[in-house]
């Protein structure tokens, strides 16, 4: 009689390697040839509603001369450089790269710090009845503490209320 060879592929949201384990315990001549650990950042959606049309709130919050009137957590003074905007931050001088103007409310942005490590910030701004929603996605970034994960919750929410109290009192 011939051996059949099984090659199981299993997936688990949680306790993978335990099962791993246990059906190459009841096989004999079984073994884990491969493991891969899918890697979710801890993440929060920050949002608040402005009672400004949202073309009027992304037409300012897409324009990165104005980030230093509404994101101050992010820095002070913004210069062009290239395809890029330098602003000089709390952690030294930093690269901001936004998503191309876009009809869809996106304002994406990457943040490289001077030591090279990117971050990679969704945003965007969607209409609310005749206001607007501004969403921000903070990740949690490998090796962060959750002090520092709140800190820059609190940091964000900030931002965006000075954004809101801007867009409001611009009517």
């Amino acid at each position: 009689m011939t051996k059949q060879k099984i090659v199981p592929h299993l997936r688990f949201d949680k306790e993978a390697v335990e099962a791993a384990e246990f059906y190459t315990s009841i096989f004999t001549d079984s073994k884990i040839t491969q493991s891969k650990k899918q890697k979710c950042m801890k993440a929060k959606n920050i949002s608040i509603s402005i009672n400004a049309s949202s073309d009027k709130v992304y037409l300012f919050a897409s324009n990165p001369k104005n980030l230093p009137k509404w994101a101050s957590g992010l820095g002070k003074g913004i210069k062009k450089v290239n395809s890029s905007w330098i602003i000089n931050s709390p952690m030294g001088k930093i690269q901001i790269r936004f998503a191309e103007i876009n009809k869809y409310g996106i304002l994406d942005h990457d943040v490289t710090l001077e030591s090279g490590e990117k971050f990679h910030n969704p945003m965007r701004v969607i209409p609310n009845d005749k206001g607007s929603e501004v969403i921000f996605t903070l990740f949690r970034q490998p090796g962060m503490s959750e002090k520092k994960f709140l800190e820059d919750e609190r940091m964000i929410r900030k931002d965006l209320r000075t954004l809101k109290r801007l867009m409001e009192a611009k009517k």
